[in-house]
């Protein structure tokens, strides 16, 4: 039991003295040391080793967002590109649907035109034909009015007079009247 009371008592005198030991000025000079050493140790390991690897990945990474940026930006030309090419092949393609429209249109009006043109002529062919018909029944109907009036006013005279007139009488008298 001496010798743990003479722990004890180490300890109690340490602790009688009250100061941390890290803040004990006499371990002051030994701790700087040690502080001196171990910076020195960890910048010589954080410059020979750490570092050259973080700048390794940085560049690296840095390197990769500019070849990344550049295939997007050269992505994005091409793709300008194939958009400006595409617009001009559907203007294209506009301008010539329209001219094939156009050449349609003129072709059907081309048609139509004939074919009225056709539908007319047969037409004021079929026309004349009935004109020169009408014309030549109304010759007819008109020569035979002649006739027809002469044989009625034969026989009204005769039938009102009760007499005979004479064909030559009776013709005068109708060509007088038709005058």
């Amino acid at each position: 039991m001496a010798a743990s009371n003479s722990g004890a008592e180490g300890a109690v005198e340490q602790g009688a003295s009250g100061v941390f030991p890290p803040f004990d000025p006499t371990y002051f000079t030994s701790q700087l040391l040690w502080l001196a050493i171990t910076f020195g140790l960890f910048y010589y390991l954080m410059s020979k080793v750490a570092l050259p690897r973080i700048s390794a990945i940085l560049e690296t990474r840095s390197d990769r967002i500019a070849q990344d940026l550049d295939e997007a930006n050269q992505l994005k030309d091409e793709s300008d590109a194939a958009l400006a090419a595409y617009e001009q092949e559907l203007a294209e393609a506009k301008a010539k649907a329209h001219g094939i429209a156009q050449e349609a249109r003129d072709s059907a009006k081309a048609e139509l035109d004939a074919k009225r043109a056709s539908v007319e002529a047969e037409l004021a062919d079929k026309i004349a034909g009935a004109e020169a018909s009408i014309a030549s029944i109304k010759a007819k109907a008109m020569g035979e009015v002649g006739s027809i009036a002469e044989e009625t006013t034969a026989a009204l005279v005769s039938q009102i007079i009760s007499g005979k007139v004479t064909k030559a009488d009776i013709a005068s008298a109708v060509s007088a009247a038709r005058r």
